[in-house]
């Protein structure tokens, strides 16, 4: 299948499951979807760093962030509407990544990991400090009290907006996996000096992954303060974003844009339901135990499973 054509598809199939979806009569489904979605655009954009490239990126709190407090910029400023935040944060973001491609993916493995954790750390002092967006305290953004579309709650239209950026995370992937740059991409992640030596333009393509990635995440954060209509320091830079997008990849597959999908509904729907049934406290010990079991079990995720029995199965 075509890029574009599973580009068509893929935005059909979205539209049509958030229609469908507002049939469903129970009301916690549409906000525990949310969060699935979200951490379904987390995952892919950070395997399209970490899984493609193969540079593992800690700061993936600090790009969410980063587009949940455009939104909060936004608001108190202009009480902009949501596709105008949306567009704006994933813009900031994506600028913000370019700065962070350019200036630290001259270092490789570890030091790359330690720059953009300090990155996070950077910028959530900052955020502390800075008044217009509440600082410490926080700040409200409310939501409207008219419901565009007709819809009954304004988390309705949420998770249909979560639906098409997912839909758009999930076609990005794709086309760079199935493409040039993708196959740049993964001769990076195998052998960079190889890949250099062989005229592959390494800096550039780093640079191009990081920008993308972070977009993709700032995106995700882009709808959480109006979701949440309160937002503050210590929920954006959330440690639950920096582990969840990188465990869910792991857990899926890093190979493939599949893999980030697959993990991402699996863990984020276990998540929901030890929530639901248990507590909330519980959700970082499953994924630290499912992350070990992995790793060590299953290096190469669910997906690499998938293809180990594929292969089996072929005379």
């Amino acid at each position: 299948m075509s890029n574009r054509v599973f580009a068509v598809v893929a935005f059909a199939f979205a539209i049509a499951f958030a229609a469908v979806s507002q049939l469903i009569p129970n009301e916690y489904f549409f906000t525990a979807a949310y969060i699935v979605l979200q951490f379904v655009i987390l995952a892919t954009a950070w395997n399209i760093l970490g899984g493609y490239t193969g540079y593992v990126n800690f700061g993936s709190a600090a790009f969410f962030a980063i587009g949940a407090y455009s939104t909060v910029v936004l608001y108190n400023a202009y009480k902009a509407p949501l596709p105008v935040m949306i567009v704006a944060g994933t813009l900031v973001a994506g600028v913000a990544g370019l700065g962070l491609g350019y200036l630290t993916l001259r270092l490789r493995g570890v030091f790359f990991a330690i720059a953009s954790l300090a990155l996070s750390v950077v910028l959530f002092t900052f955020v502390v400090n800075w008044e217009y967006v509440g600082g410490a305290r926080g700040a409200y953004v409310l939501q409207p009290r008219e419901v565009p579309f007709g819809l009954p709650r304004y988390i309705h239209l949420l998770y249909i907006v979560m639906v098409l950026m997912a839909a758009v995370s999930l076609i990005v992937a794709r086309v760079i996996e199935n493409s040039t740059i993708g196959r740049g991409l993964a001769a990076i992640r195998d052998d960079e000096l190889a890949a250099e030596c062989s005229g592959v333009p390494t800096l550039r393509l780093k640079i191009f992954s990081t920008m993308v990635s972070c977009a993709l995440m700032g995106m995700a954060g882009t709808t959480c303060p109006i979701y949440l209509s309160f937002i503050e320091p210590s929920s954006a830079f959330s440690l639950s974003y920096a582990v969840n997008s990188i465990a869910m990849p792991l857990i899926g597959g890093m190979m493939s844009w599949v893999g980030p999908l697959i993990g991402a509904i699996l863990l984020g729907t276990v998540q929901q339901l030890v929530q639901v049934t248990i507590s909330s406290a519980w959700n970082l010990l499953i994924v630290g135990v499912l992350l070990v079991l992995f790793v060590t079990l299953a290096p190469n995720g669910i997906m690499g499973w998938v293809e180990r029995w594929r292969r089996k199965e072929r005379p």
